[in-house]
């Protein structure tokens, strides 16, 4: 089922390292290179009580902690070790750039550091692209363990992977979830097979354009072992493959929401099929488990499903693992998620739905829809996304800072639409929200937040945005039951 080999190690011993940022990445990592000798310094442009906390914890340990100041590049560095989320324009890094001190991220030193605890350096099923990183990685890790394999799924889904690889555990493979910044500061990992889900204007502010966007995701694809998974419908994600440096023998492989050729998986009346890893790719397919088992059975979720069942098929997992993973799969909170039906109108929670590509996917799952939506546009455009749901809306609900700009993309795409218009940018205009969008809703509607932009502007994250749209939609269940 796949190995790789260890990557040549780094003296650590004495050298200077500065680490950029506290937080989920930052710690491991200034953590690890003090335990193997390095002279660590961390620099943080945060000096709350939180990063006092978290700073007072390495000091304790030996490790230097610069709060409040970010920029400045501490003198002998010798190398930068950098949060994904830091902009490459940072000063930091552009000090660093004319000392010529080379800048990794925290996926760069993880497969630097794999295998230098003694144990097996597991191979990576690497995931990447706009929307639906974390399900699929999800979804891959419950088939890998349904095959009997020792997995976990990490990364950008918020499980370091550095405290993976360097971990007591000794995995057989692990399901890494990738973004576009930390492909940005990754140059050397070689996934054992990789997938890119799909690709839509995101981040251009901190890519600078989509070609650069792009061409970060497309580095999840370098040096792959085995398989190349790419999304038949986004041609994009094939280009990506085209142009990538793989090994000898690395396979593209489609996945299709319609009937699959030759080397791609697909669907078939109501059943996920394989015609890639068969012993006759032209006349073979092989059964991988029903519509049904995909949890929730929305399209892009099904894409999602195929995608992760391909990663799982180029290790060599056999079919009933595919079916029983899929099976056992509960998707995270806020992602169509289906919080109650009130007078035979069903509720759906997809605050993770944070931009136009994603809400696409989210609306095309349903046939007629009071939609809530708005917050911070991050430099979106609607009209597209409008114009292609404009038949399946019965009302909308607007909120947020930005709210305008999806009302003039109604106002020219779907004019006959009601639309509902808050002027309210705090958290009580969810509760407001849910009852004027249950005043527009009728018998077999689906009240659906998939709000296409960011929470920022009213809520800490998306997480506390769907809660507060579930509380509303509860309330309101309480009331009428």
């Amino acid at each position: 089922m796949g190995s790789q080999e260890v990557s040549s190690t780094v003296d650590w011993q004495g050298k200077h390292v500065t680490v950029a940022g506290l937080g989920v990445s930052g710690i491991p990592a200034a953590r690890a290179l003090h335990e193997r000798g390095a002279l660590v310094t961390v620099v943080n442009d945060g000096d709350d009580e939180r990063a006092r906390a978290q700073a007072a914890e390495l000091e304790a340990l030996g490790i230097t902690v610069r709060l409040g100041d970010g920029a400045t590049l501490p003198p002998s560095t010798e190398l930068v070790v950098t949060a994904p989320g830091w902009q490459p324009d940072k000063p930091l890094f552009l000090a660093a750039a004319e000392a010529d001190v080379p800048v990794w991220g925290d996926v760069e030193l993880a497969w630097r550091l794999r295998g230098t605890n003694g144990r097996k350096a597991a191979p990576w099923l690497a995931v990447t692209g706009t929307n639906g990183k974390t399900t699929t990685v999800r979804m891959l890790a419950s088939i890998l363990q349904a095959a009997g394999l020792r997995t976990a799924a990490v990364g950008n889904i918020g499980v370091s992977l550095l405290d993976a690889v360097l971990g007591e555990t000794e995995y057989d493979v692990l399901a890494v979830e990738l973004s576009s910044y930390q492909l940005h500061w990754a140059p050397s990992p070689r996934a054992h097979s990789a997938a890119v889900l799909n690709l839509a204007p995101d981040h251009l502010d901190w890519h600078g354009s989509m070609e650069a966007y792009a061409a970060d995701k497309g580095r999840v694809y370098e040096g792959n072992t085995v398989a190349c998974v790419y999304n038949v419908a986004d041609p994009a994600t094939e280009d990506l493959v085209r142009e990538a440096d793989v090994e000898e023998g690395c396979r593209a492989i489609g996945f299709t929401l319609g009937a699959p050729g030759p080397s791609q998986l697909g669907v078939v009346d109501g059943i996920l099929v394989d015609r890639a890893f068969v012993a006759n790719r032209q006349k073979q397919a092989q059964e991988l488990a029903e519509v049904t088992d995909v949890n929730p059975p929305a399209p892009h979720n099904i894409a999602n499903a195929l995608a992760a069942a391909a990663l799982a098929r180029a290790f060599g997992v056999e079919p009933a693992a595919v079916r029983d993973g899929l099976r056992a799969f509960r998707p995270d909170a806020h992602r169509i998620e289906h919080v109650a039906d009130i007078d035979e109108v069903r509720y759906v929670d997809d605050s993770k739905a944070t931009n136009t590509h994603a809400t696409e996917a989210s609306l095309a799952a349903y046939d007629s829809i009071v939609w809530i939506a708005g917050g911070l546009a991050k430099g979106a455009t609607f009209d597209e996304l409008v114009a292609g749901a404009a038949k399946r809306l019965r009302g909308v609900v607007l909120i947020g800072a930005d709210r305008a700009l999806i009302r003039e993309a109604l106002t020219r795409h779907a004019p006959e639409v009601p639309v509902v218009d808050l002027d309210r940018t705090d958290t009580g205009a969810m509760s407001e929200a849910v009852a004027r969008a249950a005043a527009l809703a009728r018998p077999g509607d689906t009240v659906l937040l998939a709000p296409a932009c960011a929470s920022m502007d009213m809520y800490t994250n998306y997480n506390k945005r769907g809660e507060a749209f579930a509380d509303a939609v509860r309330a309101r269940a309480d009331e009428s039951a």
